[in-house]
């Protein structure tokens, strides 16, 4: 490792303040949605930065930021380090941004040093990875690994009716590469807030996640009848009461299986005070590390949703909205990361994630690995988000010392 290389601490703390008041929130946190002016803004301070630190800037069809550093042999493929700029409309100050931000200062950091890498180094900005404004999530790196048709992803709407690319369009990152061209990667690094309370309470300095778990998403309607608010309470095909029923159900059946469940949307039909709703439509995201355990509990689901609905004399519809399968990450990268974590003496483990990231979606076609620091409380998407300066610096280096071994130094 070079002495000259030295990436700042203190510079990515200044810098994660710096976008901070991009969209900052009167509680402390961020709304920087996607493709928003805001998010415009964050967009293009970023190529300024990089482009500073003597990176290009190449943007594709659904929006995502390439800025690379090239390096010496025109053969390698280049060794990438990305994460995203978009919030939460209550969002805090390091989801995401922490893993820009750490990327940028690596490219700092290189320039700054005067250090060729043999192979290029890319900063990636993905595009709408929330999903806050356009669902679902990961959409960038969906569209980019596969995952998505980029006409699926240009097409999709808002709750206002505005459609993705126009959107992109509007704000001027709509851009002319092919979003596949992000496949042909070496490797991809990704610096991450643990969004849980893990390393925190072990007392950690950062976390090596190993492999994302399963997830299984549901819509789920529940058609009843209408009726007065004043009718008798026997005889009703109350659809808020069958599906109270069933989200405890899920409940019930998540914790025995050691699963997670969240019912994160729900909507009322009538939607009326005095009126016995006529029908309930919620969302339901499952996750396992095991996905025969979470496809068993997708059948209990189901199962559970015919007899309620029988009992009760109501319609209970589950419906599939996404699946993702438990996805490991690189073991080289993996070992790599471990490695530079003992020979800085940091004091971490080796975990699984539970919550989706793009590293997850670019682990399908690119070697990739990911660096959790903790956070206060396992805090996130919310405004009041915090981690230490020091948990940043320390994923920072540890991140940079195994990205510059992945991409090696230019002899000569």
């Amino acid at each position: 490792m070079s002495t000259n290389f030295r990436p700042s601490g203190v510079r990515l703390w200044d810098s994660l303040m710096e976008y901070a008041r991009i969209g900052a929130t009167a509680k402390g946190g961020n709304n920087r949605q996607t493709l928003t002016d805001l998010d415009s803004e964050a967009r293009a301070l970023l190529q300024r930065q990089a482009e500073a630190a003597g990176a290009t800037l190449t943007l594709d069809r659904v929006g995502n930021m390439v800025l690379t550093r090239p390096g010496r042999d025109p053969g390698r493929k280049p060794v990438a380090i990305g994460s995203h700029l978009d919030t939460q409309p209550t969002g805090g100050k390091f989801d995401g941004v922490l893993g820009v931000l750490a990327g940028l200062e690596i490219l700092r950091a290189l320039d700054e040093a005067g250090i060729e890498t043999e192979a290029p180094i890319a900063l990636v900005n993905w595009t709408n990875e929330e999903g806050a404004r356009f669902s679902p999530p990961m959409m960038g790196s969906g569209a980019a690994m596969g995952i998505f048709p980029e006409t699926e992803v240009l097409a999709k709407t808002d709750s206002a009716g505005a459609t993705f690319g126009a959107e992109l369009s509007r704000i001027g990152w709509a851009g002319a590469a092919d979003p596949a061209a992000l496949q042909d990667l070496e490797a991809y690094f990704e610096v991450h807030i643990e969004q849980g309370p893990v390393l925190e309470k072990l007392g950690l300095d950062l976390g090596i996640v190993t492999h994302a778990l399963a997830q299984h998403w549901f819509e789920v309607t529940v058609t009843g009848e209408e009726a007065h608010g004043g009718s008798a309470m026997a005889g009703r095909r109350d659809a808020m009461m069958g599906a109270a029923e069933m989200m405890l159900a899920i409940e019930r059946a998540a914790l025995s299986a050691g699963a997670r469940a969240t019912v994160g949307r729900l909507t009322v039909h009538p939607d009326s005070r005095n009126v016995v709703p006529g029908r309930i439509w919620f969302s339901l995201d499952t996750r396992h590390d095991d996905e025969h355990k979470l496809a068993a509990l997708a059948e209990f689901l189901r199962a559970e949703a015919a007899a309620i609905g029988t009992r009760r004399g109501i319609a209970i519809a589950v419906e599939d909205f996404w699946i993702s399968p438990a996805t490991p990450f690189d073991a080289a990268l993996v070992t790599r990361l471990r490695e530079a974590a003992v020979a800085r003496g940091t004091k971490f483990q080796e975990m699984p994630t539970a919550i989706g990231h793009d590293a997850v979606y670019c682990a399908r076609r690119v070697p990739s690995v990911m660096v959790f620091v903790p956070c206060h409380g396992g805090m996130s998407h919310n405004e009041a988000e915090s981690i230490t300066p020091e948990w940043a610096e320390a994923g920072l280096l540890v991140l940079a010392d195994a990205v510059l071994a992945t991409a090696g130094i230019a002899k000569g």
